[in-house]
């Protein structure tokens, strides 16, 4: 005669199971988190980008409500005083960011990261054409100074080597006086490219959290349902 099933679980399959179980759903979780904060990311750049520019601010606030604003302001680029970016690619193709010091508003000095170029056109001499003199009309986006990822070396400012912006270290090197604790992301013109090639001006951030969220949380159901199965035996009855 058939008997019940029963539930008799064992202790080393139990000990393995419910660590891992947890730690899935934790993953999972924290995915969903990273996509809502990413989701407000692109929410906050598409608001700011409707916005029309503005002068950009003598410093920044503390709240995060600055990012991304947009400016707009008429000066010079200190051509001499230029920074390279390096390890940056556009389209697959490695080359540099030009950070350059622009003075505007009477003596006002902000770093502008004007955009990209390729390895090839390193030294400033063999790219005339993106060394604009005379008053020039810059417009572009505020971003966040001294981000740098966590496997990211320092600068070596001695060696001319630049990983990241910093712009208090890029003006005490540059002897280009105070600057905003902030730099300005130059916007690309409309058309085809030029050099040097500047922001897109639409926000370009992978939000793949939401299918790393469902895969952490399948293999947690996936783990719950093979433990079950597992240690779910039929009774026989004589």
């Amino acid at each position: 005669m058939l008997g019940e099933w029963k539930f008799k679980p064992t202790i080393g399959p139990t000990l393995f199971a419910v660590p891992t179980f947890i730690i899935l759903i934790l993953l999972g979780s924290w995915q969903v988190q990273r996509m809502s904060w990413k989701q407000d990311i692109i929410a906050s750049f598409e608001q700011q980008m409707a916005k029309q520019p503005v002068m950009p601010p003598l410093d920044i606030k503390e709240s995060t409500d600055w990012r991304y604003t947009r400016v707009r302001a008429t000066g010079r680029f200190l051509h001499d005083k230029e920074i390279l970016l390096t390890g940056r690619t556009f389209e697959g193709t490695a080359g540099f960011h030009i950070v350059t010091p622009f003075l505007f508003n009477g003596n006002r000095i902000v770093l502008i990261n004007r955009g990209w170029i390729p390895e090839k056109l390193r030294e400033r001499k063999s790219r005339p054409q993106t060394i604009p003199t005379g008053l020039v009309s810059m417009e572009g986006i505020l971003r966040e100074d001294n981000r740098k990822g966590y496997f990211v070396p320092e600068n070596e400012p001695d060696n001319e080597v630049w990983l990241y912006v910093n712009t208090r270290q890029i003006a005490e090197y540059r002897d280009i006086g105070p600057v905003p604790g902030y730099y300005i992301d130059e916007l690309r013109a409309p058309g085809p490219y030029k050099l040097p090639i500047g922001a897109a001006g639409k926000i370009e951030v992978r939000n793949e959290h939401l299918k790393y969220a469902v895969t952490w949380f399948l293999l947690a159901i996936t783990l719950l349902a093979v433990y079950i199965v597992y240690h779910t035996r039929k009774c026989e009855d004589d």
